[in-house]
């Protein structure tokens, strides 16, 4: 069935869903939840730390980064297991990937979190 909502109403009804969706993360994913706790202190240390508004938008988005990678990967995981529990190789090879998405981005916002300490400290 196609979504006959228009304007403000679709937009307002996306957003329901998108939250929906977030809390159906921090419920059934432990990493989604040890990530948020993470992001949020990272996000924190951001506005602490006294660097170029350019340097604040890196590390934050770094960070968010990883939580939307995080999103994405529990979907892949959730559809693969909803298909079902026995074992095939394209679904551990799906699953194996939305973990690489994730371990890429965690490698990614350290290397921004490291470079623009490593300067700030550096000053």
């Amino acid at each position: 069935m196609a979504n006959q909502s228009t304007g403000l109403t679709r937009i307002y009804k996306a957003a329901g869903y998108s939250v929906k969706g977030l809390m159906a993360a921090w419920k059934n994913e432990a990493a989604f939840r040890q990530e948020i706790v993470t992001a949020i202190a990272a996000i924190i240390l951001a506005f602490w730390l006294d660097v170029s508004a350019i340097a604040r938008i890196l590390l934050i988005s770094s960070v968010i980064l990883v939580i939307i990678i995080e999103v994405i990967n529990s979907a892949i995981e959730a559809i693969v297991d909803r298909i079902g529990s026995e074992f095939h190789e394209l679904s551990g090879r799906a699953k194996d990937m939305g973990s690489a998405a994730v371990f890429l981005a965690i490698g990614l916002a350290l290397f921004v979190w490291i470079t623009v300490l490593w300067q700030h400290i550096g000053q």
